[in-house]
This record gives C-alpha cells, structure tokens and sequence, in this order.
C-alpha cells in the first residue's frame, strides 16, 4: 500500500473575478481552485484569455467550472475555447458552464422590453438588455472585457460542446434566464450516476 496522500482534486474556474466572487456548489468546498481571468486586476492564478489554457497541463483537471464566460467571447472562439477545456481535463473529468439563455429571454425582446429588470444581482439590477449585450454599468466603467460578443441557445451550445467532442452533455434551465450544462469526457454509468451528479451540481 502506498503511504502517498491523494491528491487533492482540481478545479479549473475560467473567467474567475475576484478571489471568492464566484457561486461554486459545496461538493468543491475542499477542492484546490485554479482561478483563470483575462482581467489582471482580479488577481488571477493564471492571467489568460481561455482560448488559450496552455499553462495547464493536459489531463490535470478533475473539473472546468465557467459560470458567465462563454458569451464574452465572438461565437468564432468559442469551439477553440472548449477543445482547450477538453484538453485538459481528465479522463473522468467534465465541464460544467453557464450561460445566458438567450431564447428564454426572447419574449423580452418580442414584447419591447429589453429596458425591463429582470433580476436582482449583488452589482444591482440586471435588465434584458444587460443579458443580451453586457452589464451596463460594468461597460460605462470602462471594463469593455463585460461585453458579451456571442450568445446561446440550447442548440447552438449543444451543438458547440458537440464539436469537441465530449461523451454526454445534459443541459438545464435554471432561474434568472440562464442555460446551465455539463459535458462529461467519459459518459455516467447509469442514470442514477448522472441524476447523482447534477443533484450535487445543484444545478
């Protein structure tokens, strides 16, 4: 038997924020986080745009968290940002992402309402209109990397994390018009496995 502690399971959060900003389920409360942001000022890990993941080595994550990123990116980028994803997770790893749900939020848009709230966030209130294009007041700061350049149906993201490719991807709606998804390398065992991890998703 080998005296060698385990080791200690590893988190990839892309597009991170600030240290302790991000929402994570409690089922990583003891995982090691490697924070990933283009923005330098929030003191990342690891300063880089997620296209581009080269300083993680192949195969080292047990899980890719991106929680309001993908829509950062031109919709061009987005397949080159999950094959890096793929690339350096696990065997037995998986991604889980959110994104806005631009298609629950079109009745917005075809009833004139892109000026209306549709949430309550801690930064304040998020309209329809910071959902399709960027948090308003972020963009009048000046912090132009809020700017959201793409957008998501459930479709087109299944067809994205189609391309990478990834075994079995489940997507969900949740509250505040978002599509929440994981993306597993190797497929659950069972549908017990699967509905097992979602739960502890809490998503």
């Amino acid at each position: 038997m080998s005296d060698r502690p385990a080791r200690q399971r590893l988190l990839v959060n892309l597009g991170s924020g600030p240290k302790g900003s991000t929402w994570l389920p409690t089922m990583f409360a003891e995982w090691r986080e490697l924070r990933v942001d283009i923005d330098a000022s929030v003191a990342p890990d690891i300063h880089a745009d997620i296209t581009d993941l080269s300083a993680i080595e192949s195969g080292s994550a047990d899980v890719v968290w991106s929680a309001h990123c993908l829509e950062h990116l031109y919709l061009y980028q987005v397949g080159k940002a999950i094959a890096e994803v793929h690339r350096i997770l696990s065997d037995d790893g998986f991604f889980c992402m959110i994104v806005p749900d631009l298609q629950a939020l079109a009745e917005y848009i075809a009833s004139d309402r892109l000026h209306e709230v549709v949430y309550q966030s801690p930064a304040g209130p998020v309209v329809a209109h910071d959902i399709v294009f960027g948090f308003g007041p972020h963009l009048a700061q000046g912090r132009f990397a809020m700017a959201h350049n793409c957008g998501f149906t459930p479709t087109l993201l299944l067809q994205k994390l189609r391309e990478a490719p990834f075994a079995e991807i489940v997507l969900r709606r949740r509250v505040n018009h978002e599509l929440a998804g994981v993306a597993c390398k190797r497929a659950a065992p069972g549908e017990a496995e699967r509905e097992a991890l979602l739960a502890a998703l809490e998503l």
